[in-house]
């Protein structure tokens, strides 16, 4: 229970790597606010924390791309935990694409919940960690920020290259608070959203889903896709006080798909 008494808000909670990272630090002791888009799904995630494992948690609804949506999401969770120890930006979109079928739609979408609600998430609680001189701020990024050649469209890679810049710079300013900032990279991981891109490739390419899946298996080093609780395992750490001299920092969690 290393997290024990910590008070960690996680967006995108409703499933996948938002939901797995909820578990998570439940399970590691730290009351657990899921915050989500679709409220029932953040309903959802916490019901089950709260069935298996851990009595605080608290479900809310929140757009990340909506500046009031976030300052509800963070007096929410201040109102009923009195503060916030951890911060994990989860909450992210894509589709698969071609760089000739991008919109502005699709750009203005994709910037608007992964890099612009990431960084003005981590803005907003800073502003509460820094009295307290106390934080940990974890944005999940993608290997798609580093070049990876699978990634979903060039406008999800800029903006997860987004998100490992802000960790950077980030971190030296707000170093002098205690704060560490971080990012983890996962690389093919099983959610949701990775199957829905699966599908769209395997329809590209005139194969079988399953054919297209043991392809992305093979083209691993370690040849086995992620699960979300191997990217909830790396947030744990980074939120557990093992951590406490690691900021600015860039995790890959993809086995072996990018050597850096």
């Amino acid at each position: 229970m290393e997290l024990a008494n910590q008070v960690a808000l996680v967006t995108g909670a409703g499933n996948g790597i938002g939901r797995a990272t909820a578990f998570a630090l439940a399970k590691a002791g730290a009351h657990v606010i899921c915050a989500d888009i679709a409220g029932e799904q953040a309903t959802a995630t916490v019901d089950s924390i709260m069935e298996s494992q851990h009595p605080r948690a608290l479900a809310v609804q929140a757009d990340v791309g909506d500046l009031q949506g976030i300052d509800s999401m963070v007096r929410q969770t201040l109102d009923a935990f009195g503060q916030i120890d951890i911060l994990v930006n989860n909450a992210g979109v894509t589709r698969r694409a071609d760089i000739m079928d991008l919109t502005e739609a699709d750009w203005d979408r994709i910037h608007r919940v992964n890099a612009k609600g990431v960084f003005f998430c981590l803005q907003r609680v800073a502003r509460e960690m820094i009295p307290r001189r106390s934080g940990r701020i974890i944005s999940i990024a993608s290997v798609a920020g580093k070049g990876y050649v699978g990634a979903s469209n060039v406008a999800y890679a800029a903006s997860k290259g987004a998100v490992i810049g802000m960790t950077k710079l980030a971190a030296l300013q707000l170093a002098r608070h205690n704060i560490n900032v971080n990012s983890v990279c996962p690389g093919v991981t099983r959610t949701a959203l990775s199957d829905s891109n699966l599908k769209v490739r395997a329809q590209q390419e005139g194969v079988t889903l399953e054919e297209m899946g043991r392809r992305r298996a093979e083209a691993i080093p370690l040849k086995r896709a992620n699960d979300p609780e191997d990217i909830a395992a790396m947030v744990v750490f980074l939120a557990s006080p093992g951590s406490r001299n690691v900021t600015g920092q860039s995790f890959n969690v993809d086995g072996g798909l990018i050597p850096d």
